[in-house]
């Protein structure tokens, strides 16, 4: 994400414990807050080059873009040839073309070599994992892929309890308006959805949930939420969150019907959620930087949005993301993760894989002092009658949580 980096984190990570600005004996870090999209991926391209070797061996990915430049990169490279963009694809697509037609003419087996050399991935988001699972259908997956959004510690954790707390962040730090008694819309009720509705809630708005799925639709009915389409609330709601991970979730149509500084942001994944690109295009339309990343999109009839962080992820554009703690949960997933891959490559082929439940519920474990909580232990016959090992796991693969 462009705007994610925290520079005063990632100069610290650069300099390490032992250097100095002026001699930084830490490690190598491609990112700044504010990149241009340009930015960004030769930043990936460089944390892919690494001197004396194709590459890296190991990927921990978050998002898949990584991942995606190896893949497409390798893909190029067997065609012969990058494809031009076209009119419909989006800016940042073909910035990524430019970057593979360049890398292709400098070293046209660069890719190839680099994905024959990485053991695995493990991906930390839901999009990341989307686009795993569709290459493992199509048959272009070029190495393993651990899954790592879908381990119970860190969707379940990550994903609501981190959202319930950084969504409310961004917004205040972004417009400091006072959030009760506004009619705030999140799309998606998903795990990031429900974190979000429960925040928004809390801080005493009035949350209405649009939802795809019918199970997800009747839970938010369920936990007291209105449930409908965004047509039907869009000229009314102040504040509207995008929590869906799809595209095109909220269109520039929908934010010209939308009431004066209505406040637009997203929190689920890539800018597409909403149409920035579409809003640019509307006649008449204008953007007034009110701050950074606090964008006010001015129509031709003199109304205005309010949009965060370009429409990119709010929470790390316009606040600092979730807190350490919910983070650690899901940063442990990522190493055991990187070292089951790389300890037990023989138990991970071709394909995209889960953890085990018993490191699923290790990563809990470890978690649980810094929280004063102590668990009950099963007797010999307990676990006996439940079919279960007195030590765990505890639960069935398929259990929901």
């Amino acid at each position: 994400n462009i705007f994610s980096t925290q520079d005063h984190a990632a100069a610290a990570v650069a300099v390490g414990p032992d250097g100095t600005p002026d001699d930084p004996k830490g490690i190598p870090v491609f990112a700044w807050k504010g990149e241009t999209l340009q930015e960004y991926w030769w930043c990936t391209g460089q944390a892919l080059t690494w001197a004396g070797e194709d590459g890296p061996n190991m990927i921990l990915d978050d998002g898949g873009d990584a991942t995606l430049l190896v893949h497409k990169g390798a893909a190029y490279e067997k065609a012969g040839a990058v494809p031009a963009a076209t009119e419909d694809d989006p800016e940042e697509m073909a910035i990524i073309l430019a970057l593979l037609r360049e890398s292709l003419a400098a070293d046209p087996a660069r890719f190839t070599r680099m994905g024959a050399g990485i053991i695995g991935v493990t991906e930390e988001t839901t999009t990341g994992v989307h686009r795993l699972y569709e290459m493992a259908r199509e048959g272009t997956l070029l190495f393993p892929a651990i899954n790592v959004n879908d381990s119970v510690t860190k969707s379940k954790f990550d994903n609501k309890y981190g959202c319930r707390h950084s969504l409310i962040d961004g917004i205040k730090r972004a417009t400091d308006v006072l959030i009760g008694g506004k009619v705030a819309v999140v799309c998606g009720y998903g795990d990031v959805g429900k974190g979000c509705a429960e925040s928004l809630r809390g801080q005493g708005a009035r949350v209405i949930i649009t939802e795809i799925d019918p199970i997800c639709a009747l839970q938010a009915a369920m936990d007291g939420y209105q449930v409908t389409t965004l047509e039907e609330v869009v000229a009314s709601a102040d504040i509207f969150v995008t929590a869906t991970g799809n595209c095109d979730v909220i269109t520039a149509e929908h934010m010209s019907a939308m009431k004066h500084q209505a406040i637009v942001g997203n929190i689920g994944h890539f800018d597409n959620e909403i149409d920035m690109a579409g809003l640019a295009r509307v006649p008449g339309v204008t953007r007034a930087v009110i701050k950074p990343q606090v964008d006010e999109w001015q129509f031709a009839d003199g109304h205005c949005v309010i949009v965060l962080s370009e429409g990119r992820l709010l929470n790390l554009g316009n606040a600092t993301g979730h807190p350490s703690f919910v983070m650690s949960n899901s940063f442990t997933n990522q190493v055991i993760a990187q070292v089951e891959m790389y300890t037990r490559p023989g138990d991970y082929p071709v394909g995209v894989h889960t953890l085990p439940k018993h490191l699923d519920e290790k990563v809990a474990r470890l978690h649980l002092d810094a929280l004063g909580v102590k668990l009950t232990e099963l007797t010999k016959e307990q676990a006996s009658y439940l079919g279960i090992a007195v030590e765990g796991p505890y639960k069935a693969e398929h259990y929901r949580y």
